[in-house]
């Protein structure tokens, strides 16, 4: 679980053995993951909750100290539609995923995060991967083949964002858009591409 320590460091630390040990507990539904941490009699000005899409960070004002948890999500939220209540014997931190998959554990793995807290991941850029073996092979007839290779690598490789984003840009542009970047096009609808001089029509059209 989180790293519990008078403040949210930049590198994830043990608690000073002095501090006595806030219990935490968590559990998900379809579309929730819901975080409890078990302290009494809690006001609402004791409790400030930060929200990020792959984070949430929880800072508590207790009578004897000030306690900060943050949690380096295994999978992205949506952190506008997700709330916190503070009830007479724990704070319930209630987190909307971003899609509706069974979440394995609360937090990433700490050696797949970065060493800076807030940098994530470097993922490769697979579009830039495409354009170029596009621009190699496109005189060359095995170009097709390889390009339809590569996008199953890239598919099988990539993560689960990255088949979010081929999938949903596929679909919605009619087969003329793949894009790999899931930020690009998750709250939009991706339009229809065709190539200069071709124009798109439907099979009913």
């Amino acid at each position: 679980m989180a790293t519990e320590s008078t403040e949210c460091p930049a590198a994830v630390v043990p608690a000073p053995a002095a501090m006595p040990k806030i219990r935490e507990d968590w559990y998900q539904t379809e579309t929730h993951v819901i975080i409890n941490i078990l302290v009494k009699n809690l006001k609402d000005d004791n409790v400030e909750i930060a929200y990020a899409d792959d984070s949430v960070t929880i800072n508590l004002k207790l009578p004897d100290k000030q306690t900060c948890f943050k949690y380096n999500l295994l999978h992205p939220i949506n952190s506008s539609q997700s709330s916190h209540k503070i009830l007479s014997s724990k704070v319930e931190i209630k987190l909307k995923k971003a899609d509706g998959i069974r979440w394995e554990k609360l937090e990433a793995d700490a050696s797949a995060l970065p060493s800076e807290v807030g940098k994530a991941p470097k993922e490769k850029n697979w579009d830039k991967v495409v354009v170029a073996l596009a621009e190699t092979e496109d005189d060359k007839p095995q170009g097709e083949a390889a390009l339809n290779a590569l996008f199953q690598q890239i598919y099988g490789e990539g993560s689960d964002d990255v088949r979010r984003a081929m999938n949903k840009s596929f679909v919605e542009s009619g087969g003329t858009v793949l894009s790999t970047v899931w930020k690009d096009v998750k709250e939009k609808t991706v339009d229809v591409k065709p190539p200069d001089g071709v124009e798109y029509r439907k099979w009913n059209d």
